[in-house]
């Protein structure tokens, strides 16, 4: 005897019912923190009816994720340190090896030759905010060697993983060497794991042991002091080598004529380079506390390899900068999860030292992109922080104009779908006042990011990570065009203002001898024309 098919539809109904009632009552459940994790509002009416969450999460807002403990640093014991240890030492710091010969001694810088002015990146212009009112170390001054310098110009960019791999940096680089000439990646490590994610240098490190600075208690205890801004120290075993190799990633990569080579060499050592896999050499150095460095010129330099061949107990290797004879160097001192403190964990000593020897003449900070919250707003205490940063920097690097990078575009996920982060602005302000309240320079990276459409575009473009927060390559190239376009404009300003007080002095003296009455004539009668920014001080 067949039973007949029992009805459930009564029984799906009620489920279903059920279900709908649990969304919806989830649905006015605030989002809560647990555990130190987030959890966003679960609105299945979205449509319908919207929450105020901003009041909860400002309720709720944890303090910003940085440990004012780690900021703490006596500057005044900074300075005395630096002078103690800066000390011209009884060794030899600079080793030379220079295969140059006739008219390869210079270089020929492509970008003083070219007839037109600079033509802008970027669409629109965010200019850089120059607070220095001295004139003495701030950014004319900068601008002032960027225009006369017959050496290279140097730039340290120091930030977090937002340019790390030389994103950002390899079309800044790029983008100033071909206006004022200069080739080759600038600094890369001795070794470190991250190599391998950098296209603009290939390296190719064995047998050494590379110590990041965010991990600095796993290092050797000898090696704890020993950091540089780069964030990494590499010890050596007996033949650790690197081989370094230019790439073809960015032009002028590989217009590379000069290396500079820095270590530190506590006890007699033993080093040998060879210069494009042929040319070898072995350097003895002499043992002492100070940093060395052995700087290597060539008329075409595309790889270099180190290797430590003795003297291996306390050494310790930080990396080369690859430059051309003069024109413009960047280097990438980029270091994960850093929101500046770590800069306080490097030796000023060793910082001031290598500036001796390289002597940069800009520092750019990118830092606050760990610190941002959603619905945090005020960043008083990191402003503070920022203000020690800057401090720090011109303790160790003296010479070098500061300027502070505005936090990037970001944005996060709401149950209308990703929106701006409301901390953006505010972050980007109290930036802005530590720069003001230092005297340093400023440029607003939201502010540029927004005027080529914001995070939202940058990630349908794939200029950005599905994070909504990350930039990759192309979206490191926009934001260094922008930047290009604001430094130019800043220099083109300069220049003018240089050139009128020139012609106020001149037209202020008394008595004019022909040739200066001639050349006056010439500078306010002819047609005026667009001038390269070289040209200005010719």
């Amino acid at each position: 005897m067949n039973t007949p098919d029992k009805d459930y539809t009564r029984t799906a109904w009620l489920a279903v019912t059920a279900l709908v009632a649990v969304l919806v009552a989830v649905s006015f459940i605030p989002p809560r923190t647990l555990g130190g994790i987030k959890f966003r509002r679960a609105n299945i009416l979205s449509d319908l009816i919207s929450f105020d969450d901003a009041a909860v999460a400002e309720e709720e807002a944890v303090p910003p994720a940085f440990d004012e403990e780690e900021f703490r640093i006596d500057l005044e014991q900074v300075a005395e340190r630096i002078v103690a240890d800066t000390t011209p030492p009884p060794v030899q710091t600079t080793l030379e090896w220079d295969l140059r010969s006739g008219t390869s001694r210079h270089d020929s810088i492509p970008g003083t030759k070219t007839r037109r002015h600079p033509k802008r990146l970027a669409e629109t212009l965010t200019p850089i905010e120059d607070f220095d009112t001295t004139g003495l170390r701030g950014m004319r001054s900068f601008c002032d060697t960027l225009l006369r310098a017959r050496r290279p110009v140097r730039i340290a960019f120091f930030g977090d993983s937002f340019v790390e791999g030389d994103i950002l940096t390899a079309d800044l680089r790029e983008q100033l060497q071909s206006l004022y000439g200069g080739g080759g990646p600038g600094f890369a490590p001795m070794a470190s794991p991250l190599t391998g994610f950098r296209r603009t240098v290939k390296t190719q490190a064995k047998g050494w042991n590379a110590y990041n600075i965010m991990q600095r208690k796993r290092a050797p205890e000898d090696q704890r002091e020993n950091f540089y801004v780069s964030g990494w120290v590499c010890q050596p075993s007996d033949g650790a080598s690197t081989r370094w190799e230019q790439t073809d990633a960015r032009q002028r990569l590989d217009s590379c004529r000069a290396a500079q080579v820095l270590f530190r060499s506590p006890r007699d050592s033993r080093i040998e380079l060879t210069i494009n896999d042929s040319l070898r050499r072995t350097f003895d150095i002499e043992g002492d506390a100070a940093i060395r460095r052995i700087v290597v010129r060539a008329p075409h330099l595309h790889a270099l390899t180190c290797r430590v061949l003795s003297g291996t107990e306390g050494f310790t290797g930080y990396g080369a900068i690859f430059e051309g004879d003069r024109g413009i160097v960047v280097d990438n001192y980029s270091i994960r999860s850093n929101n500046g403190q770590a800069m306080f964990w490097t030796n000023p000593s060793i910082n001031a030292q290598i500036d001796a020897l390289v002597g940069y003449d800009l520092v750019i900070l990118q830092y606050g992109l760990n610190i941002m919250q959603a619905g945090v707003l005020d960043y008083t205490g990191y402003a503070r922080q920022i203000e020690k940063m800057v401090a720090y920097v011109r303790q160790c690097f003296p010479k070098a104009a500061v300027l502070i990078l505005g936090v990037s575009d970001r944005s996060v996920k709401t149950d209308r779908g990703f929106e701006p982060m409301d901390a953006v602005p505010g972050m980007t302000e109290y930036q802005r006042r530590a720069a003001r309240n230092t005297g340093a320079a400023f440029w607003p990276t939201s502010e540029a990011m927004r005027a080529l459409g914001g995070m939202e575009r940058f990630v349908q473009n794939g200029w950005a990570g599905k994070d909504f927060t990350h930039i990759n390559y192309e979206g490191g190239r926009r934001i260094a065009w922008a930047l290009v376009d604001a430094l130019n404009d800043l220099t083109s300003r300069h220049a003018s203002m240089r050139k009128a007080e020139e012609l106020r002095i001149e037209l202020g003296r008394g008595i004019l001898t022909p040739q200066q009455r001639r050349r006056i004539d010439r500078r306010l009668l002819t047609k005026p024309r667009i001038k390269p920014l070289k040209e200005l001080f010719r």
